[in-house]
Formats: C-alpha cells, structure tokens, sequence
C-alpha cells in the first residue's frame, strides 16, 4: 500500500506521526479511503483523530484491546 500522492506539508506534524499501516488499522479503513485521509490531512496521529472523531469513527475492537492482558 503505496500512497501515489506527493505533497508539501507546509504544517509541521503535531504529535506522534502514524504510518498509514497504523492509521488504517487503527480506524479499520479499507486502502482507498486510509490513503485519501492520510495524503490529506498528512502523518499527525493528533490531527487524523481528532478528523476521525469528527467522523464519528471509533477505533476497531482489535486496536482498543490489543493492551489488555488475556484472563
């Protein structure tokens, strides 16, 4: 998963950066729609979640449990 785009970040990132594997995983977007948002908005995880708040779009199970130790 390539992202064809090149751009200019005239912003500098705010927070942590993701990598699209990341963002796309964490909010379980298909690659179409991970590499549109993150060509747009760019790598700051700050930005892209609070976009995806936004959106209403949660994170996946998988991401939010990843953490928690199995019983």
């Amino acid at each position: 998963m390539e992202t064809q785009w090149a751009f200019e970040r005239r912003r500098p990132v705010r927070g942590a950066p993701y990598s699209l594997a990341e963002f796309q995983k964490k909010y379980g977007l298909n690659d179409g729609i991970a590499e549109d948002l993150f060509a747009r908005f760019g790598p700051s995880a700050i930005e892209l979640d609070l976009l995806m708040q936004a959106k209403r779009r949660t994170p996946s199970f998988n991401e939010l449990t990843k953490e928690m130790l199995p019983r």
